[in-house]
């Protein structure tokens, strides 16, 4: 493996993340408060959410559920992680639960302090940062086999949104301190009430 190469294949595949993630959020915030109802009250934008977060929660189930069917199958494998290292048909797919987990954790955890920051139509936000970590999942799975350079474009495509997210609630809750609080724009035309 070049250095170099591998160097260059990541920029590339963040920079194609990189483009993804702008667009679809983009399109999450002018689309989603045109066609739905996105709620106001602290309440139900937490339970907003919550809900929404079951589609970036499932991925920990998904991984849950290839690592296990790979044990079951097994004999090197069966005696879990404690018993010795994993084979090669489960190192994979135990890396991609590990990292999901971790993923997850960060997403969610900034989901939640988004829904009490945001309100109304800024939350499709949310909801596409939840699309783009099922979108970042199946590429970094996808991808996992082909290195760094393979493993970049489903990285950055699940890590962005959540990075974003953190620095959007820092900036909100430092606005807040002084006393700034944003006005998010209501949309015009509605068809569905979420919550």
């Amino acid at each position: 493996m070049n250095l170099r190469t591998e160097q260059q294949r990541i920029r590339r595949a963040a920079l194609a993340a990189s483009v993804l993630c702008v667009l679809l959020l983009g399109a999450s915030f002018l689309i989603l408060p045109r066609l739905f109802n996105l709620p106001v009250d602290m309440l139900d934008r937490l339970a907003f959410v919550l809900r929404v977060d079951v589609f970036v929660l499932v991925w920990i189930l998904i991984g849950v559920r290839m690592v296990s069917r790979v044990r079951f199958y097994s004999a090197a494998d069966m005696g879990g992680s404690a018993a010795g290292p994993p084979s090669a048909q489960l190192a994979i797919k135990a890396a991609f639960l590990q990292n999901t987990l971790e993923q997850a954790v960060m997403a969610v955890g900034v989901h939640l302090a988004l829904a009490t920051l945001l309100s109304g139509p800024a939350l499709s936000l949310i909801v596409g940062a939840a699309v783009l970590f099922s979108i970042g999942r199946v590429a970094f799975y996808l991808g996992y086999s082909s290195g760094a350079g393979g493993r970049a474009f489903g990285m950055v495509v699940t890590v962005l949104p959540t990075l974003a997210g953190f620095l959007l609630a820092i900036v909100l809750i430092i606005a807040a301190i002084f006393g700034y609080a944003p006005v998010w724009p209501t949309g015009d035309t509605k068809v569905v009430t979420i919550c």
